[in-house]
């Protein structure tokens, strides 16, 4: 963890000044002076996770001699779909930061040019074939009212794609202010670390925590005023990561609850048909009003024209704080 971190703190300042300089910036549209910041944070932070997980790899093998065992395979298969899901994200930052056209849909919202909605979810979906080559995870799922239901074949071939598309994708719709997708990732992700520990599942932990302390380095650069974007390379990360370390550490119960806000995010997103944003509109006094009068997004919840960017970042924060304390109270109670 500490290598995860230590080396993406160091890394990041190089690429921040590497993408300004190569012109892959975006405008900061919530702060007065529209600031161009640099933008595709995620390589950063997963150079951070394969040097820490490599680290842990190479422990596990020269230090204590245990090779080509389950923990092993399952780890290599994680980051096979891991950096699949980061090079479609890397592809979307590219293609919206190139293009300079800018349009507008029917909200009025500005977007760059990059992948369509719809192929989103379908260029996501090769980054499951790993996962199901190993037929990872437990096919037996306990479903409400039903219990135990085992799904057999359809496990690996229904359940693992539609876990790594949709959380991928999920993570990338509650996004947009500064140190909103780092900060609800470290924390999801730390916390389905230390529940992985827990049970005793050693892949999905060294996968979770590793990553999160990726990410708590990348907040601190993210967090406002951001100096640098974390683009679809991450968000997409986040998610791909999260839904890995569930399927692999047979977690889906616990990991599930913790993705309520971004489930929660979906239904919203999908009143707007997916065309609305997270993004608020800037008070004289730096607080942030909805520009909608409906809610489509967490976020437009706090804004009420009283609650600053960084208020609203650390309320949802702090709220999905709770909701992991939540979590790991029901666990211990043996009611999830």
């Amino acid at each position: 963890m500490f290598i995860a971190f230590a080396v993406a703190y160091l890394v990041l300042p190089r690429l921040i000044e590497f993408l300004k300089l190569s012109g892959m910036v975006g405008i900061d549209v919530q702060k007065i002076e529209k600031p161009k910041i640099a933008e595709m944070g995620g390589p950063a932070v997963v150079v951070g996770f394969l040097i820490g997980i490599f680290a842990f790899i190479g422990a596990r093998v020269f230090l204590y001699d245990l090779k080509a065992d389950i923990v092993m395979v399952k780890i290599l298969i994680s980051i096979s779909t891991i950096l699949i899901v980061v090079l479609i994200g890397m592809f979307d930052d590219l293609g919206r930061l190139i293009k300079k056209k800018m349009k507008k849909d029917v909200f009025g919202n500005i977007k760059r040019i990059g992948l369509k909605q719809w192929q989103k979810p379908l260029f996501t979906l090769p980054a499951a074939i790993p996962l199901m080559a190993i037929l990872a995870g437990n096919t037996v799922l306990y479903l409400p009212v039903l219990g135990p239901v085992d799904l057999g074949i359809l496990y690996p071939l229904l359940i693992v794609p539609i876990a790594i598309v949709g959380a991928s994708n999920a993570t990338n719709m509650l996004a947009g202010l500064n140190g909103l997708e780092a900060g609800l990732g470290a924390v999801t992700l730390g916390s389905i670390g230390i529940f992985a520990l827990i049970i005793g599942e050693i892949p999905a932990a060294s996968i979770a925590l590793i990553f999160a302390a990726g990410l708590f380095a990348f907040f601190l650069y993210n967090k406002y005023p951001a100096k640098i974007m974390p683009g679809d390379s991450l968000t997409y990360a986040i998610g791909a990561v999260i839904a890995t370390a569930a399927i692999i550490g047979n977690m889906e119960r616990f990991v599930a609850f913790l993705f309520l806000p971004w489930f929660i995010e979906f239904a919203l997103k999908a009143r707007s048909r997916f065309k609305a944003q997270s993004f608020g509109i800037l008070q004289k006094d730096g607080s942030l009003k909805s520009k909608y009068d409906k809610i489509y997004s967490l976020t437009h919840v706090f804004m009420n024209g009283r609650n600053t960017e960084r208020g609203i970042v650390y309320r949802l924060v702090g709220l999905q704080i709770i909701l992991c304390m939540l979590g790991f109270a029901l666990f211990f109670m043996k009611l999830l």
